[in-house]
């Protein structure tokens, strides 16, 4: 009788650690997608100054500008999912960078003052959210590797917990950039 009682505690213990575990780790994607929008916010600011500085510096292609600002606007709307902001940032900073290097047929622009501190706030900012984005991609690593491996598996079918995509370079961003393409203008 007393073996029966201490084998079922023991699965409860096990039970309940397991289950706290995976309560932990969802918990910690959380935090870490939460640290990622921090960086976004931080980061979407920055944009109407940016296109501002740029706007009185040269003839850039007012479609570009445009777009910006429009991809901002739907960011700073607060109706996107967690996925779609991902997409969004990656489609702002692909646009915000072509324009970052357009900028290099502007010399006006590239001696502004102004320019100059938002550029280095845009680099600092884009090193801030990559490191983001690390921390959450290893959260979401071992909150996966919790809800498939076994015996945390069980309690993740009886939670409906679901393996969650890590965030992921898209082929232009795998690619090595060329020089050579950079200015060819």
């Amino acid at each position: 009788m007393i073996i029966a009682i201490i084998t079922i505690a023991l699965f409860l213990l096990v039970g309940i650690a397991i289950y706290n575990s995976l309560i932990g780790k969802k918990n910690q994607v959380t935090n870490a997608f939460s640290a990622i929008d921090v960086m976004l916010k931080k980061r979407y600011d920055l944009i109407p100054n940016l296109v501002e500085v740029v706007k009185q510096y040269s003839a850039y292609e007012e479609n570009t500008l445009t777009k910006i600002t429009g991809l901002r606007a739907k960011a700073a709307s607060g109706t996107l999912n967690n996925q779609e902001k991902i997409e969004l940032d990656k489609q702002i900073g692909s646009a915000v960078n072509g324009m970052m290097l357009t900028v290099e047929n502007y010399p006006d622009l590239k001696a502004n003052q102004n320019f100059l501190n938002l550029q280095s706030t845009w680099t600092e900012s884009e090193e801030q959210i990559a490191a983001a984005r690390r921390n959450y991609n290893a959260s979401v690593t071992a909150y996966n590797d919790a809800i498939m491996m076994f015996p945390g598996n069980i309690f993740a079918g009886m939670m409906n917990y679901q393996p969650i995509n890590v965030i992921e370079n898209t082929v232009e961003e795998r690619q090595n950039i060329s020089a050579k393409d950079l200015f060819k203008n």
